[in-house]
């Protein structure tokens, strides 16, 4: 029925219901049965138009799954049932969102662990964290960091807890997204002599290695220690060596949940050492190992289609000198227990190092052996994702204050300052090989 037979019929059946209130004595029954009628009427009309709409606009309807590789919350190929089980549960825990009643806070950054990691990729802006601290240029000032709550600010609260502040005292603000949680397991199962390999190695690029702490309960059997620290891999400044540890450091500091490694709530510069009526610790031991084995087996995505501007952006890119710290590949050694894990190639394009950046990307925050103009480089797989995991628009660096790749390259300086200037030197169509090249990855 077309739509001006419909408004005149309508129409028409107002009329009559109209008349029939007035001068019919059985109006009562004439209304429901014209009220039956419009209602059959209608049904018929609403059901031919979904017919049409399922036929004609069926891609629109329904979507497909993704293509493998396509997001950053697929699973490694080879795994057995028990490890997709294991990945199961993981992932549930990393979605879960906690209330207060379950332990969240008393202050925290985000109630969930993907409210850094939105889809298993690199935070937005708008969920960055801070980390705040006193140094002298080479050492922290301990003291300072416990009597103000840091070094990470918890800038949200629960009901009648006002959130931290960070104190005028402080010498250095550290903001930070949160980056891509894919492919840790493969960055946890390279060997330590792999990533050794490239400190110093000659080329004018002194990469330096990190050692840090590790939490007892964090480490791994048949594990090299460095004078009782442990090679740094996770973090912005590689400043976590074992990702059990990532995952139990991130539930106390991000979400105010403690566990098993972190029985104690977190200190708040204005209260103290609070307590809630909720039973420690707040999360299992299980629950962390988990969410770790999820991270662990979280696959990277592949890379884009390759052109001709794509192969030339990559030699390019080599040649300039992008590579010395942005490793194209490395290989990882025999995992344990997860075998998918074990001899793999891994297209990071990292070496897992520490940097010498310059000043307009230093923070001046010293983590471990990280000081304040240092940064481990990042790995850029799953680039040419970002802007589709972040809702239309990329964010690049560590705090995410770019959207445009070239502008992120012209911000590189220190050891990275030759091949910012050979990039900006060359022509605009290389240019755009090098950033077709990028967002490839």
């Amino acid at each position: 029925m077309q739509q001006s037979e419909l408004y005149f019929t309508n129409s028409s059946i107002i009329l009559i219901r109209f008349f029939l209130f007035f001068f019919n004595p059985l109006q009562r029954v004439h209304i429901l049965v014209l009220n039956n009628y419009m209602k059959l009427h209608n049904l018929i009309f609403i059901f031919h138009f979904s017919l049409l709409t399922l036929f004609i606009g069926c891609d629109t309807l329904f979507t497909s799954k993704p293509e493998t590789g396509e997001t950053f919350d697929q699973t490694l190929e080879g795994l057995t049932r028990t490890q997709k089980l294991a990945f199961a549960r993981g992932d549930e825990a990393f979605e879960k969102t906690f209330s207060v009643i379950e332990g969240l806070g008393p202050i925290f950054v985000q109630p969930s662990c993907e409210g850094c990691h939105n889809g298993d990729g690199k935070g937005h802006p708008r969920t960055n964290l801070k980390r705040f601290q006193k140094n002298d240029g080479s050492q922290v000032d301990t003291n300072f960091t416990i009597q103000y709550g840091g070094a990470q600010l918890q800038q949200r609260s629960i009901p009648g807890i006002p959130p931290e502040e960070i104190p005028s005292q402080r010498s250095a603000i550290s903001t930070r997204s949160g980056p891509p949680v894919f492919g840790m397991g493969l960055i946890e199962a390279i060997d330590d002599a792999t990533i050794l390999a490239n400190v110093d190695s000659g080329d004018g690029i002194s990469g330096k290695a990190n050692f840090v702490p590790a939490h007892e309960m964090a480490i791994p059997p048949n594990v090299n220690s460095y004078n009782g620290k442990y090679l740094g891999r996770f973090g912005r400044k590689s400043g976590t060596p074992f990702l059990l540890q990532q995952v139990a450091t991130a539930y106390l500091q991000d979400m105010g949940i403690t566990s098993e490694f972190f029985p104690q709530e977190l200190q708040h510069a204005q209260l103290g050492t609070m307590s809630e009526n909720i039973p420690e610790p707040e999360v299992s031991f299980s629950t962390l190992n988990d969410v770790a084995n999820y991270l662990r087996m979280l696959a990277p995505p592949k890379r884009g289609k390759i052109t001709s501007q794509i192969k030339l952006g990559d030699s390019l890119f080599t040649a300039i000198g992008c590579a010395n710290c942005h490793i194209p590949k490395m290989q990882t050694g025999i995992h344990p227990t997860i075998a998918a894990l074990s001899n793999k190639q891994v297209h990071l394009y990292s070496d897992l190092l520490l940097h010498d950046m310059g000043d307009e990307l230093a923070d001046n925050f010293i983590e471990g052996e990280a000081n304040g103009k240092e940064w481990r480089t990042t790995p850029l797989w799953g680039l040419r994702l970002y802007a589709e995991n972040l809702g239309g628009t990329a964010y690049y660096l560590h705090d995410g204050r770019t959207n445009d790749l070239k502008t992120a390259i012209l911000f590189h300086g220190g050891e990275a300052m030759s091949a910012r200037n050979l990039f900006n030197a060359l022509s605009n169509a290389d240019k755009e090989a090098v950033l077709a090249f990028l967002r490839s990855l």
